[in-house]
């Protein structure tokens, strides 16, 4: 998943949501009070929103995107049976309703869950949203040619494995029944206890059939939420949205929808967006990004500036950037040999690499340390802040290599101060002081990616990163651990090949439980049983600082999303 634009895909190097892609910690974020450049700091309705983002909203269709917990952007205008709550720190971690009145109400063994619509909700046409709706909405995010979301439904409810969408087969899935207008029920193949979390998926936004233009649905989606599509140009590189008279706050209590207006402009340069936000002149002291960082040398300056330190948002996202051992290549095969690695890493060096303090947080747990991934502290190969090298000669020596030995570590050559040459660089360094050569090999972004996500051409050791889906321990443990999610002839992301039955039936286990604190502690039980077997070194956790323009009032980051909700914006 990507790190948080949270446009993302479950691609662990998330370009995020997911991300995304897309930092995480127990603690809430900072600096998010409302704020404003003087003067009366209340929130109010009206004036315009501008929004300066790096990459275009594309595939502005509720079947095509995947985000987490409905995105950024996309949640204004598609609402969904749950959504995340609008607060900031921890608070914002939980899920809550949205179009239906409570989080879903399963059966004994969670394989079905019932949903009732709340009263008196509209499209921006005025027209009645139903049950029906959203079945459909689920229906056509099947079809091939508006594929791209969350792929979850299809493995999770009853005959849908098979299912090629409503344009193919109007038959529909008989998994999704609606009794009533107003009720939707779900049946699912396994128990699945966070079926509330995958009901923030737009994919669970209403779509009316009538008005359904299949793949140019996208240039005028039909709104459920406060605001309308107005403008899509260039595939979502400039969007403008205006109100949508027939929302209702009576029916929404987690968006508060204060500008009248939001002026998304994509396609800039990330250092052309910090600087604007900076300068904070005309139309961009009303002005916000959704996925653009400030980078160390920004963060410097800023640092430096008492009135800019004042507009920076500070968010943490469930991701952790880590080392990956693929075992079936030799000397990784030997879990000594990568325990010696994981002795030896210098995660002082590595955050410094990242940016430093500010925007990484080091790491030993694959887990993001925030109570809703089900965190528990652990250091399995305690190499302390710069390294245990001489354990790791030892535990080499242990291994059959008592003069060393050379290994090569590959990585991305993208800038992106996560699995980049500054990060590879950081660990040659470490190793050397252990007698382990590294030998490092860079690749350009689309063939790092294809290479590390294949097992027929996975390295045995190299650079990943994994974002969740939504803050728990399910989505992150499963797809890197499970044993059945190990793809042979696709995008495989099980870097590990770990195939642990007793791995496996845990993850089962948790699924059915319905108390998600309940099922939080095993999850983060389980990841330290997984971290015995040094699969991966994690390394660090990234910090997400955000300018913001002078007007903006009443800043809300939550631990779901580690970003500025503009849903909760305003700018007078």
């Amino acid at each position: 998943m990507r790190p948080p634009s949270l446009t993302t895909r479950r691609v662990a190097a998330v370009s995020v949501s997911l991300v995304l892609a897309a930092g995480a910690a127990a603690c809430g974020p900072e600096d998010n009070d409302a704020k404003s450049s003087g003067g009366d700091s209340t929130p109010h309705k009206g004036g315009t929103l501008t929004v300066l983002n790096s990459n275009p909203q594309q595939d502005f269709d509720p079947a095509r995107l995947y985000t987490s917990g409905g995105g950024n952007v996309p949640s204004l205008v598609f609402r969904t049976l749950t959504t995340r709550n609008r607060e900031n720190g921890a608070a914002g971690a939980e899920v809550v309703p949205d179009l239906a009145t409570d989080t879903g109400r399963p059966n004994k063994d969670a394989t079905v869950w019932t949903y009732t619509l709340k009263a008196g909700l509209k499209y921006e046409d005025g027209t009645a949203i139903t049950s029906a709706d959203i079945k459909y909405g689920i229906e056509r995010s099947f079809a091939p040619e508006l594929s791209g979301g969350a792929p979850y439904l299809r493995d999770w409810l009853v005959g849908a494995a098979d299912y090629q969408g409503p344009y193919k087969d109007k038959k529909g899935l008989a998994a999704i029944e609606t009794p009533d207008a107003r009720t939707i029920v779900f049946h699912l193949d396994k128990p699945e206890g966070e079926f509330p979390y995958l009901a923030t998926q737009t994919q669970f936004t209403p779509v009316p059939k009538a008005k359904d233009t299949g793949t140019k649905y996208e240039e005028h989606p039909v709104s459920s939420g406060p605001y309308k599509v107005v403008t899509n140009e260039n595939d979502g590189e400039h969007l403008v949205l205006e109100r949508n008279t027939y929302w209702s706050t009576s029916t929404d209590a987690e968006r508060k929808a204060y500008p009248d207006r939001i002026d998304v402009k994509s396609g800039l340069d990330s250092s052309v967006i910090n600087q604007r936000l900076s300068a904070s002149q005309g139309a961009d002291t009303a002005a916000v990004t959704t996925d653009t960082n400030l980078g160390p040398a920004e963060l410097a300056k800023v640092t430096g500036d008492k009135e800019l330190a004042a507009r920076v948002g500070t968010g943490h996202f469930g991701y952790t950037n880590y080392i990956a051992f693929n075992p079936a290549v030799k000397p990784f095969n030997n879990v000594k040999v990568r325990q010696a690695i994981s002795y030896a890493i210098d995660r002082s060096s590595v955050v410094n690499a990242a940016g430093g303090s500010a925007l990484a947080e080091s790491a030993t747990t694959f887990l993001p340390n925030q109570k809703s991934f089900g965190y528990e502290p652990y250091d399995l190969f305690p190499a302390g802040a710069t390294g245990n090298a001489a354990k790791a000669k030892e535990l080499l020596k242990e291994a059959g290599h008592p003069n060393g030995l050379t290994v090569t570590l590959t990585h991305s050559n993208a800038k992106d101060f996560e699995t980049s040459p500054e990060i590879a660089t950081a660990i040659q360094d470490a190793l050397k002081k252990a007698g382990i050569t590294v030998k490092l090999q860079g690749l350009e972004e689309n063939d790092y990616s294809d290479t590390i996500h294949s097992v027929k051409t996975e390295p045995g050791f190299f650079l990943a990163h994994w974002g969740a889906d939504w803050p728990s321990g399910g989505p992150f443990l499963a797809p890197i651990f499970d044993g059945r999610q190990i793809v042979r002839d696709g995008a495989n992301f099980n870097t590990g090949l770990l195939n642990d039955k007793s791995v496996n039936d845990e993850i089962d286990a948790i699924n059915k439980l319905t108390d998600l604190d309940a099922a939080a502690k095993r999850w983060g039980a389980l990841d330290k049983k997984i971290g015995e077997q040094a699969l991966t070194v994690p390394l660090f956790h990234p910090v997400y600082k955000r300018l913001y323009g002078k007007d903006i009032k009443n800043v809300v980051i939550s631990d779901w999303t580690g970003v500025l909700d503009i849903s909760q914006v305003a700018v007078k």
